[in-house]
């Protein structure tokens, strides 16, 4: 039985400073997968997530959410919806506390007793963060922001989580924890759409990955097959 498409983009266009950063892209991300969009840097996959999740306006095309075009809807808007994301560079809040960044991501929900469960639910992922708890977010090192950023968009309960380059700049060993973290999300029923630079990475954790190359989807296809090609080997592998 084919599962439910959650986030569908058809021909999506973006355009910003006189240049077209995104071409007509189509993709779909179905309920219950993991799909990857591997691509190198200036491929136009940040960019793309900033048109799904409403931080970026489009030029063209549409984006639906559970059926439903999104297009034109802030990001205060999908989380409400159950669209979260974890964006590039982390974006945490520097000057607050981790438990208060953390109470920050259920900003919707009134269910204080949930709330409190949930928090506690973060310190048991991400250790680190109970043993830092009344630390400023911005002292702490970019892996511990990042699964920060990670604690905070789960505070939401999404539905779909959207992640950018989320092991960008950091040490081998914290990446390995990083996505040692997303395939546990992943394994507690949340969907995910992963965009990485580290493409074997990505790819040997994904059902389904896409390559964009200069604005455009160029590959699409089941993510261990893509591992295994000898095109996206070369590109994207290093070999």
């Amino acid at each position: 039985m084919t599962s439910k498409t959650l986030l569908k983009v058809s021909q999506l266009k973006v355009s910003y400073g006189g240049i077209q950063a995104v071409k007509g892209v189509d993709f779909e991300v179905r309920e219950g997968e993991l799909v990857s969009l591997i691509g190198s840097n200036g491929a136009g996959k940040t960019t793309t997530m900033k048109a799904i999740t409403g931080t970026l306006p489009i030029s063209g095309g549409d984006i639906e959410y559970l059926g439903r075009s999104i297009r034109g809807q802030g990001p205060w808007d999908l989380v409400k919806q159950g669209l979260a994301m974890v964006p590039e560079g982390r974006g945490v809040f520097t000057r607050m506390t981790i438990i208060e960044n953390l109470q920050m991501g259920a900003y919707i929900r009134d269910d204080k007793d949930g709330i409190e469960a949930d928090i506690d639910k973060m310190f048991a992922i991400f250790p680190r963060l109970k043993e830092r708890r009344d630390q400023l977010a911005g002292t702490m090192s970019g892996g511990e922001q990042q699964m920060l950023a990670m604690g905070r968009a789960l505070m939401s309960r999404p539905k779909v989580l959207l992640m950018d380059e989320p092991s960008m700049g950091l040490s081998p060993i914290m990446v390995d924890k990083i996505f040692e973290v997303v395939q546990d999300v992943f394994a507690q029923g949340v969907t995910i759409l992963l965009v990485e630079q580290n493409a074997s990475r990505a790819l040997s954790i994904a059902n389904r990955g896409y390559v964009m190359e200069s604005g455009v989807i160029t590959m699409t296809g089941e993510a261990k097959q893509m591992l295994n090609d000898p095109k996206v080997r070369a590109a994207y592998l290093g070999e």
